[in-house]
């Protein structure tokens, strides 16, 4: 149920931390993957680093803030591969306090950064889930897998983040909201043939303040911060066969903090 041997997997994202631990579980299960993001150093960067799955790493840079990006990411895989068996949409738009408009207060949070965090949380999502879903449902086992965030459903704790520059922009919510519930209407209207779920990960240890952090720990029951690795096991799950009659479903991976 876990062998991926000959299925093709689309990551976008692929690039960053969470992209590059789960191509590389992907890879290992013997899937070929295809990773998309914007960096494209660090997509080759990991492929020469991985020489022992080269044949099955597939890379291209793109801007999923482009709306032509879509049918580019399709024309790619339509003409080097001819198929899809999973789509992972991971890539993010999570900003930081150096862009106008996005870590301000609420009054001073810009309808820019709004549009860019949209377009890539959720529009995107949407455009390569639509775009796909007829490769996907020719495989009669299509999957989609939706990367989310807890604070898709819950509200911030805005006093965590006091005297840093992190911050919890209203558009992140909202777009990563508006993803956990594209989900939702997606595993009801491509059901049979395609499987859609999400993944909604809490807080990432990523070197964020030791304010930040000691406020966050002391909120989760598991008493630290996620890692990475800590989001593969549900991704596989979800990915593969182990998950056949699962859909429409938010897997939670906060170590607890949201049942406080």
């Amino acid at each position: 149920m876990r062998d991926m041997s000959g299925e093709v997997v689309l990551i976008t994202g692929a690039a960053g931390n969470i992209g590059q631990v789960i191509t590389k579980s992907l890879l290992e299960l013997g899937a070929i993957v295809v990773m998309v993001d914007i960096n494209k150093n660090r997509l080759k960067e990991f492929k020469d680093s991985n020489e022992e799955f080269i044949d099955k790493i597939y890379f291209l840079e793109c801007d999923l803030e482009r709306e032509e990006s879509v049918d580019f990411i399709f024309n790619y895989v339509k003409d080097n591969l001819g198929q899809l068996d999973v789509l992972i949409n991971n890539a993010a738009f999570v900003g930081d306090s150096k862009i106008n408009g996005w870590v301000e207060k609420f009054e001073n949070q810009s309808i820019e950064t709004w549009k860019r965090a949209l377009n890539v949380n959720l529009t995107a999502s949407f455009a390569l889930s639509q775009k796909f879903s007829d490769f996907l449902k020719s495989r009669n086992n299509g999957r989609i897998v939706n990367i989310s965030s807890i604070y898709g459903f819950l509200g911030p704790d805005m006093s965590m983040y006091s005297n840093t520059n992190m911050g919890n922009p209203a558009a992140y919510s909202a777009s990563k909201g508006g993803l956990s519930q594209l989900t939702r209407w997606l595993s009801t209207t491509l059901a049979p043939d395609i499987r859609v779920n999400t993944i909604s990960p809490g807080g990432i240890e990523r070197g964020q303040p030791e304010k930040f952090k000691r406020r966050y720990i002391s909120k989760t029951p598991l008493n630290r911060l996620g890692t990475e690795e800590d989001l593969v096991g549900a991704v596989l799950f979800l990915s593969s066969n182990m998950s056949k009659y699962v859909t429409g479903q938010d897997i939670v991976i906060d170590g607890g903090y949201s049942v406080i």
